[in-house]
């Protein structure tokens, strides 16, 4: 009985303060991993093809790209160190410590951070192009988004740090026992301003795109007949901007989908412990949409797909290639 109650523990020698093991069945222990592995590497490289796609080919050198490279750097990382770390939280104790427990949420609140501010980047860029299309080049110009991007990121730090800092002040204070992982942050307040202020203006301004694209195609319908020439060309750049801020549609709104549950579930506590069940749901969501993002890209961009075709073949090594035509 004595050795039953000890194999319980996450911490044996440590009879009145270890934590006690809430075991899985070992056939879900391995599919998890198995899982977990595979969205891992596949993330890794769906968005390892879009950073290079769009940072070695001249042509995809536009303000639009340049905020989809920065949305991949962040579904990049998340493959890389966010995903394998997660598997340890399939186990049924926490064994890295207090201080990695504490390091290891940061990366997430920052690529989350970063995501939603792509995000909120994204939307307001498809606003202009499709409202004030002539002020557009002058408004989203490469040095102005590349600003944009940095500063992005840079909020993305400092507020991670600012939501963790008492946890990594003293790691583990939050901890009832050991073999815990438990992280506690002022919920009501990232809510508001990682969730609720971002994906209200997200979703204003998309149904703003998509009530003056509507109101554009009606436009184009009943003036078919006035200057053919420069009608063809308008209707081409339009149509251009549409199909854009279509894909791009798809991307927000897949985007809220994987989002959205985390933080409802959110609303009724933030007691992120190991080994609960309905939290490694919602996480693995929202690390999901890491991988969706590229899979988007090479369902409705062509260049995305010749792009892939240049890489995986090696022909990106050839001297000139960044000047490839790929649109």
């Amino acid at each position: 009985m004595e050795t039953n109650e000890e194999a319980e523990l996450c911490f044996p020698q440590l009879l009145n303060i270890s934590c006690i093991k809430h075991m899985r069945p070992h056939f879900e222990t391995i599919l998890l991993y198995m899982l977990m592995s595979f969205f891992s590497l596949f993330t890794v490289f769906l968005n390892l093809l879009v950073i290079i796609s769009i940072s070695h080919f001249r042509q995809l050198h536009t303000p639009t790209n340049l905020l989809l490279l920065s949305l991949a750097v962040s579904d990049f990382l998340v493959g890389l160190i966010v995903m394998p770390f997660q598997i340890l939280f399939s186990e049924p104790c926490w064994l890295l410590g207090d201080l990695v427990c504490a390091l290891y949420y940061l990366l997430p609140f920052i690529t989350i951070s970063a995501s939603v501010g792509n995000m909120v980047m994204i939307s307001v860029d498809r606003y202009v192009a499709i409202c004030d299309p002539l002020q557009y080049p002058t408004k989203f110009t490469l040095k102005r988004v590349q600003i944009s991007v940095l500063l992005c990121w840079i909020y993305s730090v400092l507020y991670s740090f600012l939501i963790l800092f008492d946890n990594l002040k003293q790691p583990g204070r939050y901890n009832s026992c050991y073999g815990e992982c438990v992280i506690n942050i002022n919920g009501a307040v990232d809510i508001v301003i990682s969730f609720i202020i971002p994906i209200s203006s997200i979703i204003i301004l998309y149904l703003r795109v998509f009530v003056v694209a509507v109101s554009q195609a009606r436009s184009m319908r009943s003036h078919i007949a006035a200057v053919k020439l420069q009608r063809s060309v308008t209707v081409t750049v339009k149509k251009s901007e549409l199909k854009a801020a279509r894909t791009l549609g798809v991307v927000v709104a897949v985007f809220l989908m994987c989002y959205c549950p985390s933080y409802c579930v959110s609303l009724s506590g933030y007691d992120l412990m190991v080994g609960s069940s309905a939290n490694f749901f919602v996480f693995f969501l929202v690390m999901f949409n890491s991988c969706l993002n590229p899979l988007i890209y090479a369902f409705f961009y062509p260049w995305f797909r010749k792009s892939i075709k240049l890489i995986v073949t090696f022909e990106i090594l050839q001297p000139h290639s960044c000047q490839i035509n790929v649109l």
